[in-house]
């Protein structure tokens, strides 16, 4: 799971994925590996699956090219599998082909995740991401879920002019103190009723398993005899849907920053928690901030710009915001944005530099009579500008991101009965993942089920343990500040017939981090190769490695820290905030 604003990016400019453009990587060839199970102990489509998804004649796909290399299409599918004559429901394609047709082993099935990405964009985007290996072997498709990206759009507020007042409240990002929660438990009722109302239809058929039922019909609408999947974040789930539903019609599905479908569902007997408290999101994010903080203290000031007791000073960041948001610029940084900030750098390859930086400029800047010059200012407001990503109301087109995220996560899973309970939930989650806690619990909060009432009867709720005829690869992060770690053993130990991929990289998923892990993931979708038990990769980007730039000293970066400028300092104030004194510094006549 990610985000609704970590929604990829693509076009001729290239992919980010989990917000570093990923260089294709050549894949040396492997032999064959699979671990495929007898045929007496397999589990099978069950009856109920083959009567909904077979019963639907294969769609013939009328290609056209588009976007300059690759191919679209669209297609009708039953709005409901029950129905296969009624109300249909049109889903966009997109594909780029097999640099080698002759050698070409099929398609490969690709899903950003969200829920609400466009798996036709990161199919366009394909040749920016994807190693040359599986350009060459795989015609990469994408098949832009139902309700969302280019298929058709669940809309739950009917027009904008009904939708903004409603947004507006919910891009503060998340509430703090009571009159803020009240406000956006009440805007996120608003919306909850909007999809159950005005967009009702579609909202009530996007459950995950509706959209695994699609790609089966796409599967054969392509010619493949099984299916070959790369799935990321929200992605993973529909992979593992994929895996349980259908676990004798894929040839290979690899899932990368892994949600543990049983947490995402939930259960009669955590029916009652918010889905984070569950799925423990935010543990994955305060655990690796609290280790780069770690580092950034024991790199020390020429490595780390926040150097120098990090956590406490971080703190005080995250108070003084508190009390009262400053203007950078143009940007209004409030606590929400700050720690919507950070989190959202925890994303990065580079987190390390990304948090510490920021933190070090707001640091200074809501430092009590501190007054930038206006060059720091320009300089501080591009660097907040970069990082802060702020959601704005807009008047036209119609932005359905938070419709689809809210479509998929309140129909798939259980969550409490009502509203009121976010309050108390956010403010236990806080406690215990500080920071993260409320940022990632107030993400639900529109499926109460006081107020989110539509619901998809044919929605997958497991088992999610079948025993699949080919492996799963999973894979999982160890600092990943979205799809907790934890989650992807979790999900490797449910699926009998699956391998857990470890990688020590920072950012969400590991694909791209090094060559190690897209490599092996590579090889996998290639030759169905598994990496060996208890493999684990190391990202190549490792925070605090390299000295700051030579122009900045190790004093003027505790200096910039404590906000000490060292122009008009006297020895003693230098001495007083521990730094060490230059033969300048014990000359300099005090400045009355």
């Amino acid at each position: 799971m990610s985000l609704t604003s970590r929604l990829l990016a693509a076009g001729a400019a290239g992919l980010v994925l989990a917000g570093t453009l990923i260089a294709p990587t050549p894949v040396a060839a492997a032999p064959a590996a699979d671990s495929v199970v007898s045929s007496a102990a397999w589990a099978r489509t069950s009856a109920t699956e083959r009567r909904r998804v077979d019963r639907v004649a294969t769609p013939k796909l009328r290609w056209y090219g588009c976007y300059g290399w690759a191919q679209c299409a669209t297609v009708k599918v039953p709005l409901d599998y029950d129905r296969p004559r009624g109300k249909q429901v049109t889903l966009a394609l997109l594909r780029v082909k097999a640099r080698d047709q002759k050698n070409r082993i099929g398609s490969l099935f690709v899903n950003p995740g969200g829920p609400g990405g466009s798996s036709v964009a990161m199919a366009l985007a394909a040749p920016y991401f994807l190693s040359d290996s599986l350009l060459d072997r795989f015609d990469v498709v994408g098949m832009d879920p139902r309700g969302i990206g280019f298929s058709d759009q669940v809309n739950c507020f009917g027009d904008t002019a009904r939708q903004t007042p409603t947004m507006n409240v919910l891009n503060m990002g998340f509430p703090l103190g009571a009159a803020q929660e009240k406000a956006f438990t009440g805007a996120a009722a608003k919306a909850a009723r909007a999809c159950s109302t005005t967009g009702r239809e579609l909202a009530g058929a996007m459950s995950t398993a509706e959209v695994a039922r699609d790609m089966d019909v796409m599967r054969r609408a392509v010619g493949d005899s099984k299916l070959t999947y790369l799935g990321f974040s929200y992605g993973t789930a529909l992979g593992q849907y994929y895996a349980n539903m259908f676990p004798d019609r894929f040839r290979a599905i690899a899932v990368d920053g892994v949600i543990n479908p049983r947490a995402w569902v939930g259960s009669a007997a955590t029916a009652g928690q918010v889905q984070d408290d569950r799925l423990r999101s935010a543990d994955g994010a305060w655990k690796a901030f609290v280790e780069i903080m770690r580092r950034c203290d024991a790199a020390g000031p020429a490595k780390c710009r926040f150097s120098g007791s990090p956590l406490h000073r971080f703190r005080v960041i995250a108070e003084r915001l508190k009390k009262k948001p400053i203007d950078v610029g143009s940007v209004r940084v409030t606590y929400a944005v700050f720690i919507g900030a950070v989190l959202g750098a925890l994303y990065e390859q580079q987190a390390g530099a990304e948090v510490t930086d920021l933190s070090a400029e707001l640091y200074e800047l809501t430092t009590p009579g501190f007054v930038p010059t206006a060059d720091r200012t320009a300089s501080a407001e591009a660097l907040v500008k970069r990082m802060v990503r702020q959601a704005e109301g807009r008047a036209f087109p119609y932005d359905n991101s938070f419709d689809a995220y809210a479509a998929v996560m309140c129909t798939d899973g259980r969550h409490p009965a009502r509203g009121s309970a976010w309050p108390k939930a956010s403010a236990r989650a806080d406690k215990r993942a500080t920071y993260f806690g409320r940022a990632w619990a107030w993400a639900s909060v529109q499926c109460a089920g006081d107020n989110w009432t539509v619901r998809d009867e044919d929605a997958y709720t497991g088992p999610f343990t079948k025993q699949t005829r080919h492996p799963v690869l999973v894979v999982g992060n160890f600092w990943d500040p979205a799809t907790n770690y934890a989650d992807a053993v979790k999900a490797s130990r449910l699926l009998p017939n699956s391998r857990l991929l470890s990688s020590n990289n920072w950012g969400h998923t590991a694909y791209g981090s090094s060559a190690c892990a897209t490599g092996t993931t590579d090889r996998y979708l290639l030759y169905r190769a598994l990496p060996a038990p208890g493999t684990t990769c190391v990202g190549d980007e490792q925070p605090f490695r390299k000295p700051l730039p030579s122009d900045a000293t190790a004093q003027e970066l505790t200096a910039q820290q404590t906000g000490l400028d060292l122009r008009t300092a006297t020895p003693a104030e230098i001495a007083a905030h521990g730094l060490p004194a230059t033969g300048a510094d014990k000359v300099r006549p005090p400045v009355h």
